[in-house]
């Protein structure tokens, strides 16, 4: 792999999902909730809990892989409605929960309002050099649409997610990481964004979706 310029866009955790509601609720009494409220949690950390392997594998691979410009972040997150967030922002329950009564879609406004002033502030900063990759869904127009207006065919997305779920990709993603081994990048642009489900990962992998941790914060959240 050549040793060019390139950063990681990372779609979002849901956080209308039961993961969420463990820190978000206010009856959630875990840890990270705690800290949630304290203030001291990182958008990476959150996303990472309330997604499980998806999030977590998005996560360590973009660390792994970017190779950004000087003062540029090697990956942002795509939020409801802050645009693009580095994972290692401190977040707040205020800011989480009107991120989880906003839609992530194309046409909504707030989303878009926000995604495309940090996209187009982030170009500015880019050298003509660097590569942008989404990890996330290529197959729907909610993070496509508005990326490819901005960024065109320097959209890559790795090839090897076509057909898979999100499971299957957060440990195709732990793989590579521990291979040391980066995935083939195309471009969004005009690509097959749809096909065959590809082999099913080892179970070993899938299993290390659910922590510990997550089972001890539902027990006490029931």
């Amino acid at each position: 792999m050549s040793r060019k310029h390139r950063i990681f866009l990372l779609s979002p955790a849901n956080l209308a999902g039961i993961r969420a509601k463990y820190v978000l609720s206010a009856k959630a009494d875990s840890e990270l909730a705690h800290k949630l409220r304290r203030g001291v949690v990182t958008l990476g950390e959150l996303f990472s809990f309330v997604s499980g392997l998806y999030f977590r594998g998005k996560l360590a691979y973009a660390q792994a892989f970017s190779v950004p410009p000087i003062d540029v972040s090697g990956s942002f997150v795509i939020t409801a409605t802050a645009g693009l967030l580095a994972p290692d922002n401190v977040v707040t329950l205020d800011q989480l929960r009107e991120w989880a009564g906003n839609d992530i879609d194309a046409g909504e406004q707030k989303y878009r309002t926000a995604l495309d002033r940090d996209c187009a502030l982030l170009l500015e900063k880019l050298a003509d050099s660097c590569d942008i990759v989404l990890l996330g869904s290529v197959a729907t127009s909610k993070y496509v649409e508005p990326l490819l207006q901005v960024f065109g065919e320097r959209l890559l997305f790795p090839a090897e997610f076509v057909g898979r779920g999100d499971m299957s990709r957060g440990g195709l993603m732990l793989r590579s990481v521990d291979a040391g081994e980066e995935l083939a990048y195309a471009p969004v642009l005009n690509a097959t964004l749809r096909g065959k489900r590809p082999p099913q990962l080892m179970p070993s992998v899938v299993r290390s979706a659910k922590p510990a941790a997550l089972e001890a914060t539902a027990r006490r959240t029931k």
